[in-house]
């Protein structure tokens, strides 16, 4: 056997290798999360483009429990009760309604997604491993499948003890970056399912604008 199939082998089975760990690392992730009864996050938005010169930084949080949420962010409450999407707007005194069909884009990003979108229409290999103030984060390296997508790679970065994600940072191919940074990640808090239900009385006492699309 010559040296250049030696190399090709070798490199074959160290891709093979860093796959089936990727793959075991996001599958320990899956589980955690769905192990947990309900999630509540508190996470840092930045969105960057240096051709645009644009640089944004933003607050926000999700609880989720199942496929239901409740997420505020850049001034948006959202609700979403396992049949319809309730997007609250204060600013201009609205509510849009929704309601989730079967034939809604399954690739579509939600907060019910967030922490497992991964499973599905990527490759994915290790990335590098980070210490941040004594946590270890491994990033796991997503190309979407799709070659017409916006998207050039994502990290996904993992705490390697928790199995928690602490990071997403998404690269388009624009070269725009949007990272998203989880500063708090709180499990089995005591909640009630109130807080996915929308009180349609208390926005229409408050004269907010309801559209709800047949």
């Amino acid at each position: 056997m010559n040296k250049k199939v030696i190399l090709l082998v070798f490199l074959i089975i160290t891709s093979f290798g860093f796959s089936q760990n990727a793959k075991t690392l996001l599958d320990d992730v899956t589980k955690k999360v769905q192990s947990y009864d309900n999630i509540y996050i508190e996470f840092e938005h930045t969105f960057d483009n240096t051709v645009a010169n644009i640089h944004d930084k933003t607050r926000g949080n999700a609880t989720l429990k199942g496929e239901m949420y409740h997420f505020d962010f850049m001034g948006l409450e959202q609700l979403f009760d396992g049949k319809k999407i309730y997007m609250i707007t204060p600013e201009f005194e609205d509510v849009v309604i929704k309601k989730v069909g079967n034939s809604d884009d399954a690739t579509t990003l939600t907060p019910s997604k967030f922490l497992t979108f991964y499973e599905k229409g990527f490759t994915y290999k290790m990335d590098i491993l980070q210490n941040i103030k004594g946590r270890k984060i491994q990033y796991v390296k997503l190309v979407p499948i799709d070659s017409d997508s916006d998207l050039k790679h994502i990290l996904l970065g993992i705490d390697n003890v928790t199995k928690h994600i602490y990071k997403v940072i998404e690269t388009g191919k624009d070269d725009t970056i949007t990272t998203v940074t989880i500063s708090k990640f709180a499990t089995n808090q005591s909640i009630s399912n109130k807080l996915f239900t929308f009180d349609r009385s208390k926005f229409e006492d408050k004269g907010y604008d309801i559209t709800e699309p047949k």
